[in-house]
């Protein structure tokens, strides 16, 4: 069966309010990128205080049931088997692109509660990879047809914070080609290799940010906090200018007065302003909040 593609151009505007819907279309991805004026981009957070045990680690089955909510919402499905179903095409080839630094890494309980669904849609489990920094070599992207882009929101030393934008890097050969300016130019690798068209979510994990750092690989842990969520988005760039909102008002509620990251994370406008990539600014996303709102902070 041929893959019905879906233009990120030709997008559907949601019958009930001004926002970027799902295409209704069975075994069909959706691809909804790009900057609009007119409409709404529609971004999901959702939080729940139960995804942590005391030792800090995740609930799987908690994952799942935030996961399976949340584009539930996106897509306006009426279920969890159809929001996948709109998403993924068992003729997909699929790639989860994860970040694997040790200090805060992408759970391993969310990688596989994305490959689970992706093979409840049908994908075979040899047309599904995870990875991080072998990307490049991996058989599995190099011939997908289909990403799924997860990572933890922390702060960063040279681009404000490490966001869904950066996490594509290691698709280049020299990711210090985009290091300068404080790596304002990252939204410039996805439109590279058509990963624009072939991202079908971005998932930024906000189980444990770390909002405040200093130093290249500076980790901290009475930096990060239990925000206990996950914001999801068909566009990075709005899902990320969600994250960086949070991260920004946490910074201020710890230091007592408003304290800019150093250095700002420009990459995230100028995905917006310069690269046309998606929506940064707030009053163009539309923000479903799902679950516990205590302490939300946006």
């Amino acid at each position: 069966m041929t893959t019905k593609k879906i233009s990120r151009r030709k997008l559907i505007k949601d019958t009930t309010a001004a926002t970027f819907g799902a295409a209704l279309f069975l075994n069909s991805p959706i691809r909804l990128f790009g900057h609009s004026s007119e409409n709404l981009t529609k971004v999901v957070l959702i939080r729940n205080k139960s995804i942590l045990n005391s030792e800090g680690e995740a609930n799987k089955e908690v994952l799942q049931t935030m996961l399976n909510e949340a584009i539930v919402k996106l897509t306006n499905a009426n279920n969890a088997q159809e929001a996948w179903k709109k998403i993924l095409t068992k003729d997909d080839i699929l790639g989860i692109k994860t970040n694997v630094w040790n200090k805060l890494r992408t759970p391993v309980e969310l990688e596989q509660v994305i490959k689970e669904n992706a093979l409840q849609v049908g994908i075979s489990e040899d047309n599904i990879g995870i990875d991080d920094r072998g990307i490049r070599d991996n058989p599995v992207f190099k011939k997908s047809t289909a990403l799924i882009n997860v990572r933890p929101m922390r702060t960063h030393a040279w681009s404000g914070v490490g966001s869904l934008l950066k996490n594509y890097i290691m698709f280049v050969d020299r990711p210090s080609a985009y290091h300068s300016d404080s790596c304002a130019d990252l939204a410039a690798i996805w439109k590279l290799d058509n990963r624009i068209e072939k991202t079908r979510l971005n998932i930024l994990v906000m189980l444990t940010p770390l909002f405040h750092g200093v130093g290249p690989h500076h980790f901290n842990k009475q930096f990060t906090w239990k925000y206990n969520g996950l914001i999801v988005g068909f566009d990075p760039v709005a899902v990320d200018s969600v994250g960086l909102k949070i991260i920004e008002a946490k910074r201020t509620v710890h230091f007592g007065e408003e304290t800019p990251l150093n250095p700002p994370a420009k990459h995230i406008p100028l995905a917006d302003a310069r690269h046309k990539l998606g929506t940064a600014d707030p009053a163009k996303i539309n923000l479903l909040r799902l679950g516990d709102n205590e302490d939300i902070l946006i």
